[in-house]
């Protein structure tokens, strides 16, 4: 197994219930609408891509090991510019800050990661046990 998957798998999802509790209790009143939908898009990504990356973790050793590695690689790199971004977007709507179009580009860069995590899992899988 691929413990530093399973390790960051792990935070990221502790990270995901904080930010949804601090959404659900603190938050929530205080943020525009829109603001407000920017960070929810953050936080379900965030645990969505938990559990692939925790299949990656549990499943590198099984299957084609390095395709399963770039998997999880890019799931990683997809919850920190995808999710990431959009806390930041979201703290600088409800601040009044104005985003950069630079932090803009990261976003889909992230999304981006989550595509090609999926798309290297299952090459992974299809391409069956490394030994």
């Amino acid at each position: 197994m691929n413990k530093l998957f399973l390790m960051f798998a792990a935070i990221t999802g502790a990270t995901a219930v904080v930010s949804g509790a601090m959404l659900a209790h603190q938050l929530k009143q205080r943020m525009p609408e829109a603001a407000l939908q920017v960070y929810e898009t953050a936080v379900r990504y965030q645990f969505y891509h938990v559990f692939a990356l925790l299949a990656a973790g549990i499943l590198s050793e099984r299957f084609h090991g390095s395709w399963m590695n770039r998997s999880g690689t890019c799931f990683i790199v997809g919850i920190l510019l995808f999710c990431g971004s959009l806390y930041i977007i979201s703290a600088m709507m409800t601040t009044g800050i104005s985003v950069p179009a630079a932090l803009g580009v990261l976003t889909p860069l992230g999304g981006l990661g989550f595509i090609l995590g999926w798309i290297f899992m299952s090459i992974a899988l299809l391409r069956g046990r490394s030994s």
